[in-house]
């Protein structure tokens, strides 16, 4: 058995999560001690240049491989959706080690601040009563949120080393609150022809609860379209908007351009003189 698997090291034990509290249906396993700091652990695999990628293994390599997520394949409101649903399941039976774990959770969310207002979003949807506490990895290129909230603001090391660092800061941290916003934009309705007026964009996770309302919501209005939303940190409609959508496209596009924080931070400041306060088009396209 490899030197630093959940079973041969005893600190990381404080961490684990067994399977078959995630996967349900899996063979129950026996856990001789209940864990300090239950944590479930999302990965953009796309921020940070390589060292999503990294992150995710070396995070399988000291966890249960089952606790790490990429979310470039599965996302985190399938996920936690699933998880809660077991631990009803599971409590219904008498399982107070589930009952256990969903009261210790923690979540860890490595990626920009793009990738933690997606699962802050998530957790807000979820409307538990007692939602887990969400630490912050800084792994994008700001990374204005983690800063604000004392986890730093460079992207962390890969190692072993670092991510056991990283993991006991997040069993010692204390709970601190958060502010969300939410907004409401309503847009004309064609009066010719089913094409929505703006083409449609590939809206970034973070906004993921950014949708068109139904029509008994109180809030539709006839002859207009309306969009309602949440988000936390910052909303921008202006000419940074266009920056950072410019940006999340690109990299998009060429994830293999956007090696490290400070190639990232330099393809900013180039779309900015390109596309933003210093060159940008005083005429909309569609009027040219």
């Amino acid at each position: 058995m490899e030197e630093d698997s959940p079973h041969s090291c005893l600190p990381l034990r404080d961490f684990y999560i067994p399977s078959y509290i995630l996967v349900p249906e899996s063979e129950r396993e026996e856990v001789a001690e209940e864990p300090i700091c239950p944590v479930i652990v999302f990965v953009n695999s796309r921020s940070g240049g390589q060292l999503g990628g990294d992150l995710i293994k070396t995070y399988r390599e000291l966890l249960n491989k089952v606790q790490v997520f990429d979310l470039g394949e599965e996302a985190p409101d399938k996920v936690l959706y699933n998880l809660y649903a077991n631990f009803e399941k599971l409590k219904s039976e008498g399982d107070r080690f589930a009952n256990h774990i969903e009261k210790k959770l923690r979540l860890i969310v490595a990626g920009g601040d793009g990738t933690a207002g997606w699962l802050l979003g998530v957790v807000c949807d979820l409307k538990l009563v007692q939602p887990p506490p969400i630490a912050t990895v800084p792994l994008g290129t700001g990374n204005n949120l983690p800063f604000s909230f004392g986890w730093g603001k460079k992207n962390p090391g890969t190692d072993h080393h670092s991510v056991k660092f990283f993991l006991n800061q997040v069993k010692e941290a204390k709970e601190m609150k958060i502010d969300s916003w939410h907004i409401v934009m309503r847009m004309k309705a064609p009066k010719e022809g089913t094409c929505d007026p703006i083409a449609p964009l590939e809206l970034p996770h973070s906004l993921h609860a950014f949708q068109r309302v139904s029509s008994s919501d109180s809030l539709n209005m006839e002859g207009y379209h309306t969009f309602r939303g949440g988000f936390w940190n910052y909303f921008s409609m202006g000419m940074d908007a266009q920056v950072s959508y410019a940006f999340h496209s690109e990299r998009k596009l060429h994830p293999e351009k956007f090696k490290n924080q400070i190639v990232n931070q330099t393809t900013y400041a180039k779309l900015g003189c390109t596309q933003g306060w210093f060159f940008a088009s005083l005429v909309h396209p569609s009027s040219r």
